[in-house]
């Protein structure tokens, strides 16, 4: 139950009354002697209601109201007001205030208003805990693209983890999607404003990898000209994405580590220590705890970046996704090349839901491109050999029942006629491929053909 109370009165006596009944009460008091104040501390979204006496010097209570009414149009506010003003406040509620309390007011009836108002403010706030919840989890969904248990349980963990302030180790192979996930644990978290940095470890040479994490002064080393800001100081505030960090040179892992623990860097060449906060989103392939023990990499750092680990399935391990993957590449592909988006037949899905994909989401990618711009289908081999055939007849029967529920969206009288199935039949192969009704009421939101992050590889 929320018991935050802003009281706002320029009369010392009837402060320090309210404030003691309040107390006593359970209620958390603030007190403030004029408006400005009270509007210039505020608090973001405040969980309470606010109590102002009318009559103030310089901005009065009906001024303050309709400022916070700006602010937040479901705050409550409860009005103080002398004998004179009470036609004044009932036209104040008619604009938006909660109740009024006539001078002198009891502190039972203090209590009562504020108890309810304060009871109001927990189903508005909490109402709208649900439709940001509900809005995240659309806009997921548009951006983490598949239909199978996996990449359902990696959205949620994403969304859990994004608002969190830990460092994550991302795990997957070779196209599978690793930046696009570090790239929502960004965007959707408080860091979002703020700049997201990715670095590939791999790619730079060790001589210069120190250089280019932490910067360098002027003259730091032969050729050295100028001040250079580095990664980490780049990304301050912000998320740093350390792309295949397992290639990371040992010397920089422990200076990483560094600055991981103390929040804080020095640049090449300087003695000077820089104050950073960022969060460090890292993604491998190995495992880092296998690499720590062959000698490759520091214990200490892996524990460090492994607060939290996302695991991204390989496209192989979930190929009920493939036909949502290959239509969402194909209508971006048909958009930016000025073509037509391909439908997928029967034979092609099949080859499509039988290929290994070693290149992950990636390769599905280039595949969809290349139909098309209509340049045929590379060479797929036909089955993947480690695929038994009840692996290929379940993916492909999780892809007919998404397209069904997606059809009818969601309407299950209509799938059952369409894939004369019996009602416990459906509900049991839905259950076992994670598919559920809600998901498609009202139709599968597909992504926009330009959204930069609709493709997961």
């Amino acid at each position: 139950m929320l018991n935050s109370v802003i009281v706002v009165d320029d009369e010392a006596s009837i402060r320090n009354a309210v404030e003691q009944w309040l107390s006593l009460s359970g209620f958390d008091v603030q007190l403030f002697n004029n408006a400005e104040d009270c509007l210039h501390r505020l608090p973001a979204h405040f969980a309470g209601v606010i109590v102002s006496d009318v009559r103030m010097p310089g901005m009065g209570g009906l001024a303050l109201l309709t400022r916070l009414q700006q602010l937040d149009a479901d705050l409550p506010v409860i009005l103080l007001t002398g004998h004179g003003d009470v036609p004044m406040a009932v036209e104040a509620m008619r604009d938006g205030a909660y109740d009024f309390l006539e001078k002198p007011f009891s502190p039972e009836a203090l209590l009562s208003s504020l108890r309810r108002a304060l009871e109001k403010r927990q189903l508005v706030l909490e109402n709208r805990r649900l439709h940001e919840q509900a809005d995240l989890r659309e806009q997921i969904d548009g951006r983490l693209l598949g239909v199978s248990r996996s990449l359902q349980t990696l959205r949620r963990q994403v969304l859990e983890l994004a608002p969190l302030p830990v460092n994550v180790l991302i795990r997957g192979e070779t196209g599978s999607g690793k930046e696009l996930v570090a790239r929502c644990l960004h965007d959707f978290g408080p860091r979002a404003d703020k700049p997201f940095v990715a670095l590939n470890c791999s790619a730079i040479p060790e001589q210069l990898f120190e250089a280019e994490l932490f910067g360098h002064e002027s003259g730091a080393f032969t050729g050295a000209q100028g001040k250079r800001i580095g990664k980490l100081e780049y990304a301050d505030g912000g998320t740093l994405f350390l792309d295949e960090i397992e290639s990371m040179p040992l010397a920089q892992q422990a200076k990483l580590l560094r600055v991981l623990q103390e929040q804080k860097l020095e640049r090449l060449g300087s003695n000077q220590s820089i104050n950073v906060n960022l969060r460090v989103v890292a993604a491998t392939k190995p495992d880092l705890l296998d690499e720590a023990r062959a000698g490759r990499f520091r214990e200490d750092l892996a524990y460090r970046l492994t607060v939290a680990e996302l695991r991204l399935a390989p496209l192989r391990e979930r190929r009920e996704d493939i036909p949502l993957l290959y239509d969402a590449f194909s209508r971006n592909a048909a958009e930016r090349l000025g073509r037509s988006a391909q439908v997928l037949s029967g034979p092609q899905l099949s080859r499509l839901l039988s290929h290994a994909w070693p290149g992950n989401v990636r390769e599905l990618a280039n595949v969809a491109e290349r139909d098309v711009l209509g340049l045929g289908e590379p060479q797929l081999p036909d089955t993947d050999a480690g695929q038994s055939l009840v692996a290929q007849q379940e993916a492909f029967e999780a892809q007919c029942l998404r397209a069904a529920l997606t059809r009818h969206k969601g309407d299950i009288k209509a799938v059952l006629n369409e894939l004369q199935l019996p009602r416990r039949t459906l509900n049991e192969k839905m259950q076992r491929h994670g598919l559920v009704r809600e998901t498609f009421l009202n139709g599968l939101k597909a992504p926009k053909p330009n959204d930069k992050l609709a493709l997961l590889y």
